[in-house]
């Protein structure tokens, strides 16, 4: 794959000031705040700075934490996990693989058959259904 780089005047002008907040500064959006919409068909969660296919929408749980959480990613190489020791906790920060924005962190207390949970900031995604026209690369 492919990494996507650009300077940080670039993803200011791509991004909301919340996502670019979130996405390269690795912040947290405060729980319960995302929409509470569930898509009513099949499709993806994207990365929204790069585009990238990074959860399938049947993979989505609810979590009870506030944020949208998923047991399994649709491939390992979309993500990166890098070790997060801020806060004083030790977790595992999770990453886009193409372009590097911070996404969430995983947890080992997710359901079956995973047991995972990627905790994610609901900004750091996007919903594309799976009838929307799409690049292929993507999926």
């Amino acid at each position: 794959m492919e990494k996507i780089q650009k300077s940080e005047a670039e993803w200011r002008a791509l991004l909301t000031p919340e996502q670019y907040r979130v996405l390269r500064e690795r912040g947290t959006e405060a729980p319960f705040t995302c929409g509470t919409d569930e898509p009513k068909t099949g499709g993806h969660y994207v990365c929204a700075a790069c585009g990238l296919a990074l959860f399938r929408a049947d993979t989505k749980f609810e979590s009870g934490t506030g944020w949208p959480s998923y047991y399994a990613p649709l491939a390992p190489d979309r993500l990166e996990e890098v070790p997060d020791d801020s806060f004083d906790m030790h977790r595992t920060e999770i990453r886009c693989a193409r372009c590097g924005s911070h996404l969430g962190h995983v947890f080992d207390d997710g359901p079956p058959p995973t047991g995972k949970r990627y905790c994610m900031n609901s900004v750091a995604l996007q919903f594309i259904p799976d009838t929307h026209q799409w690049h292929e690369q993507n999926r």
